[in-house]
């Protein structure tokens, strides 16, 4: 007999409101989600777990509304003492790899060897529209429903390379809420690769074979900063050339001298769809964990990932700062228009405008 799958995509049918419920019943449940919760609040059901308040305090981070921002800091300052007690891994590799796939495969190994999971997905938002489709609890239906896994899509908005402009602080408000593996998931391969690696204790990339990728591990760069290459979709008739490629793969790694870490990145094949090597993915990870907390390196990464993130958030702060000034937006209109008419240069424009952010 087939076996039928539930699928997420399967539209259901709508259920209809029962006669006994009040139009004023209705009106006081939309009103109490409505209300503000107090930061007190929100922290004290962060610590005991409660998704829904760390999924509030979530949407408070990503929120450019100046309140908003404010409670956000208050709730990251209250979680911070509670953080910093989880294993954080960034994932990333090209669309159509299978990253989400292999989330779905390995998130699904960890909890049933008693972790708790959360997968921070960024999804690339739209230079056009600046929407996003925000699909990834979607692609890991399965799991989506574990009670010991959440799943936060963010918008990559107009973050270089689409890491979430706040990712760093969901971090903490995750491990705060007693989640003991972060998994970042980037867009893809590019920019956001140096601020996901920047967050991370375990970078992996996934790779596929055949696609013409086993020549690129010989150039520096995203392999240069991996810490293991996962060649997924080692199945089928692709398992021979996934073989091949791991070869391709490990000649290339050798030719980098050897890590801060003194790590020695490795190559796995792997099959999501079948959950072949997620196991093996979890014990390579623990090894390099066991090395680097001996050498004490991972501690040392993860002060040098602190003061990378103070200079950053300076930074932000400091666009942020500049573009929503009000006079600033109203001469930057202005420069533009110049611009375009061919009666200033950008340059001389820009220094203008800093001139007037610093008061000149």
């Amino acid at each position: 007999m087939a076996n039928h799958k539930k699928s997420a995509l399967k539209e259901n049918d709508g259920i209809s409101n029962p006669e006994i419920t009040s139009d004023n019943a209705i009106a006081k449940i939309k009103e109490r989600r409505r209300q503000k919760k107090t930061t007190n609040t929100l922290v004290k059901s962060i610590l005991a777990g409660n998704i829904t308040a760390l999924s509030q305090s979530i949407t408070l981070v990503e929120s450019k509304n100046t309140k908003h921002l404010e409670q956000a800091n208050a709730v990251i300052k209250a979680c911070l003492p509670h953080a910093n007690k989880s294993i954080r891994i960034g994932i990333t590799g090209v669309p159509g790899v299978g990253k989400s796939t292999f989330i779905e495969a390995f998130g699904s190994y960890l909890t049933s060897i008693g972790k708790k999971v959360a997968v921070l997905a960024v999804d690339p938002s739209s230079s056009l529209t600046k929407g996003s489709i925000l699909g990834d609890k979607t692609r890991m239906e399965d799991l989506v429903k574990d009670k010991n896994a959440f799943i936060r899509p963010s918008p990559s908005g107009t973050s270089l390379g689409g890491v979430a402009r706040k990712t760093r602080e969901s971090i903490i408000l995750c491990e705060a809420a007693g989640f003991d593996t972060i998994i970042i998931e980037t867009v893809g391969v590019g920019q956001s690769e140096t601020a996901v690696h920047s967050m991370v204790d375990f970078f992996l990339l996934l790779k596929l074979a055949g696609a013409g990728d086993e020549l690129q591990g010989i150039k520096r760069g995203i392999i240069e900063m991996a810490d293991a290459i996962a060649i997924n979709k080692a199945d089928g008739d692709n398992a021979k050339r996934a073989k091949l490629a791991k070869v391709e793969f490990n000649r290339a790694l050798h030719l980098y001298p050897i890590k801060a870490s003194k790590w020695q990145p490795k190559v796995i094949t792997c099959s999501a769809i079948e959950s072949q090597g997620i196991e093996e993915v979890y014990n390579m990870i623990m090894e390099y964990l066991k090395l680097t907390t001996e050498n004490n390196y991972f501690y040392s990464k993860r002060n040098e990932q602190n003061k990378f993130w103070l200079i950053q958030s300076i930074e932000d702060q400091l666009k942020s700062e500049f573009f929503n000034n009000t006079e600033i937006k109203i001469a930057l209109k202005k420069q533009l228009e110049l611009i375009e008419a061919n009666e200033t240069t950008p340059f001389v424009a820009a220094e203008y405008l800093l001139g007037l952010g610093n008061g000149n």
